[in-house]
């Protein structure tokens, strides 16, 4: 229903079988995205608009296969198989999901301002959307000492840890969601949103490169630091060379 199949099986953990054989309802596929359960909870549903806005936080673990790369950059933290994340889904009436969108990128852009982490929002051209998605943000922060030794990006690149996307009643009319406008009227096809509360290991990337300090040590976060008993400083073990402490340097 959220679309993950068939555009993205080759993306996706199949469990008892090979990924180009043929597939059924019944099978079984180690969850992508929290989106997908979520939105799937109200598959074949009808509610009212005082039900409306509907706004579900969940943090689960994301497999993927990233078979897309080729086997490239699955070391490290980057681009890994398993990783965790907070996943946000609404489900609001047609009329306010693009302001809602812009209040999804808003959400997990406070994250990132809360970690002092410096970022950027891009908004998808048309070439780069999914096929479900009608408008897309990536939000991406800068890792200084992820050096691409190939590529445009040397010195550092964008990392992107989270993906607003607004999909109108494409999801909906897959997984038969609708509303009532009022109780008397005919049931309307509704609009689902989500977005990533941030993806915790390209974060951690950024924080380990940004508050990597001269001697090794880490600097951590202010906002951070009730999380883990008032700690102000992760003490390093070799002092670490100047193209490992990067442009992001704090001291």
């Amino acid at each position: 229903g959220t679309s993950q199949l068939p555009k993205f099986a080759d993306d996706a953990y199949r469990v008892g079988g090979h990924n180009d054989e043929p597939y059924d309802d019944d099978d079984l596929w180690l969850c992508p995205t929290a989106e997908v359960p979520v939105t799937n909870m109200y598959a074949e549903d009808i509610l009212l608009a005082d039900d409306l806005p509907l706004k579900h936080q969940a943090y689960s673990p994301n497999f993927r296969r990233e078979a897309g790369e080729h086997g490239t950059e699955t070391r490290g933290l980057a681009r890994v198989h398993q990783f965790n994340k907070v996943e946000l889904v609404n489900f609001v009436e047609p009329e306010d999901s693009d302001e809602r969108l812009e209040a999804l990128v808003e959400e997990a852009e406070a994250v990132l301002k809360r970690l002092g982490l410096p970022y950027r929002v891009v908004l998808l051209c048309d070439g780069d959307l999914t096929f479900a998605s009608a408008r897309t943000y990536d939000i991406e922060v800068w890792a200084p000492a992820d050096d691409m030794e190939h590529g445009p990006e040397r010195g550092g690149r964008w990392l992107e840890v989270s993906s607003a996307s607004n999909f109108e009643a494409f999801q909906s009319r897959r997984i038969g969601l609708r509303y009532r406008p009022e109780r008397h009227e005919s049931a309307e096809y509704l609009h689902t949103l989500n977005a990533s509360g941030t993806a915790l290991p390209r974060v951690m990337v950024a924080l380990l490169e940004y508050y990597q300090n001269g001697d090794g040590t880490i600097t951590v976060p202010e906002v951070l630091r009730p999380y883990m008993g008032g700690q102000e400083r992760i003490e390093g073990h070799d002092p670490v060379g100047e193209s490992a402490v990067g442009a992001g340097r704090r001291e």
